[in-house]
């Protein structure tokens, strides 16, 4: 009785009034609002009105075909970059989830490590890698697989390569929490029923861990949309991106009534997307 008790003082200490709960969150809500949404806002509104109510600048996107082109390369860019942290990503994460003591600690930290490492040097490190006089073709060079330097960098395929590298453990570690909560004993009950190790993964594993594939997916996808340090660095000039876009119209051309038009389109299709991917994840819950 005396532990019921002792709970239960716990249970009315631990539960906070609105208002409570509201102070608690007040300063975040203060930083989110002025870091965030007042610039936000205030780009977005620059593009509207420019000075006066207008959409030219949401109609300079339609009519004019680069950006309808610069849209739709960021949007196939974002989806194969996506598709490769799946299937480079998905193996490591069931690796990590099998693994126990000092193994799965090495593979987490090869996991963690270049997330702890700024975009910046990881963007750097490709460009080392992919130059004309770079490591790859040093190595290609020397052992006499081509004749002369190729185009590595600057190029649409070395964009996809170091956004895969750097997003994939956005792929990674939602996967690999599925993986983990997913019970051990419905694999054995699989084989025990003789299912093979690849029927067994198809019919238990995959499925349930498909939340986590969800997660990882629209996250990687969000992210590659918005991405601008690694396009700008390793794709250059001519392999522009929403967000090189944007960069370009306010920091060269100083064009920030139809950057915030760039921004305005960019960010109805993010929360679109992500409207869309919660939708099908309780359709997917339902079934």
């Amino acid at each position: 009785m005396p532990n019921t008790t002792a709970a239960s003082d716990r249970s009315v200490v631990g539960q906070l009034s609105r208002p409570a709960s509201f102070l608690l969150a007040l300063p975040l809500i203060l930083l989110l609002a002025f870091a965030f949404l007042v610039p936000l806002a205030k780009l977005l509104l620059g593009s509207i009105f420019a000075p006066t109510l207008t959409a030219e600048q949401y109609l300079r996107i339609a009519q004019e075909p680069i950006f309808v082109r610069i849209f739709l390369r960021t949007v196939q860019t974002a989806a194969i970059v996506t598709l490769l942290a799946f299937l480079l990503g998905y193996p490591v994460a069931l690796v990590m989830s099998r693994l126990g003591g000092r193994a799965a600690m090495i593979v987490a930290a090869c996991v963690l490590i270049p997330l702890w490492t700024s975009v910046l040097v990881r963007s750097y490190a490709w460009i080392v890698l992919l130059q004309r006089k770079g490591i790859v073709n040093s190595v290609l060079l020397n052992w006499g697989l081509i004749d002369q330097p190729l185009k590595l960098i600057y190029t649409e395929g070395a964009v996809i390569v170091a956004m895969t590298h750097v997003l994939m453990p956005y792929m990674i570690l939602p996967i690999f929490s599925s993986l983990r909560s997913i019970p051990p004993e419905l694999e054995r009950a699989a084989r025990n029923l003789g299912a093979g190790s690849w029927t067994s993964f198809l019919a238990v594993t995959l499925p349930l861990s498909l939340p986590g594939v969800y997660a990882g997916a629209i996250m990687v996808f969000i992210l590659s949309l918005g991405f601008y340090v690694t396009p700008a660095l390793v794709g250059g000039p001519h392999n522009l991106t929403i967000a090189t876009l944007i960069g370009q119209q306010t920091t060269e051309l100083l064009n920030w009534p139809f950057a915030g038009a760039l921004a305005g389109v960019l960010l109805t299709v993010t929360l679109g997307l992500v409207g869309a991917f919660r939708r099908f994840l309780r359709l997917g819950k339902r079934v």
